[in-house]
């Protein structure tokens, strides 16, 4: 029997672009809608993302870390940088077979647990700088998914700091954006022209931490 032919791009790229994630064994459909399930090669490829930024990261003296998936409800409606808010929240109400007193989240990001252990960690400017990375994966859920580009769940690394000075902080960013930009032309042969985040409306200005997902 003969081997079926791929669509190519032009005639339609997004069955292309699906079908050479299956037949490369990258990744594959989960049984839950929107899910998948990453196979070996495409596990691979994020191992070679991790490590090559990881050591970058370690480099300039961030940590790793690890923050709980579930977060409780009302504090994960509004993140705590940001008055963004997410409507595809993915909410448990049921935990050990009962009903929880307060429902809780799983997390669609970090920032407002991390922002609430820190307004414990952080008492004084002696604490400071504080440089924390987590790897993570997070939960969105969204209508329309697309294998690794947008799917319930995915993997990312966020990187979260804290310092004493507008002036430290600027600087942090600035280095940061150069080393996921090393990364991108030098590990991932993708071309990059480093710019400036555009501010939410209403919010004060401030230096954005900047993640690569996925």
């Amino acid at each position: 029997m003969a081997e079926e032919k791929l669509p190519t791009r032009a005639q339609d790229f997004s069955e292309w672009y699906n079908q050479l994630v299956l037949k490369a064994q990258l990744a594959d459909y989960a049984p839950v809608r929107g899910c998948m399930i990453v196979r070996p090669y495409g596990w691979a490829l994020w191992e070679n993302i991790q490590q090559a930024l990881d050591r970058r990261f370690k480099a300039t003296g961030h940590q790793n870390v690890a923050f709980p998936m579930l977060i409780p409800a009302a504090s994960s409606i509004r993140r705590s940088t940001t008055s963004r808010v997410f409507p595809e929240l993915a909410v448990v109400t049921i935990g050990g077979g009962e009903e929880l007193a307060e429902p809780l989240v799983i997390r669609p990001t970090s920032e407002t647990i991390i922002g609430h252990m820190w307004s414990k960690w952080i008492q004084s400017y002696r604490d400071l700088p504080v440089l924390m990375n987590q790897w993570n994966s997070v939960v969105r859920w969204e209508l329309r998914t697309k294998l690794f580009l947008r799917t319930l769940e995915f993997y990312w690394q966020e990187g979260h700091t804290a310092h004493a000075t507008r002036e430290e902080a600027e600087a942090e960013t600035r280095q940061m954006l150069d080393i996921y930009a090393d990364f991108a032309i030098n590990d991932a042969a993708i071309p990059v022209i480093p710019g400036k985040n555009p501010m939410p409306r209403n919010l004060p200005a401030r230096t954005s931490p900047i993640r690569l997902k996925r």
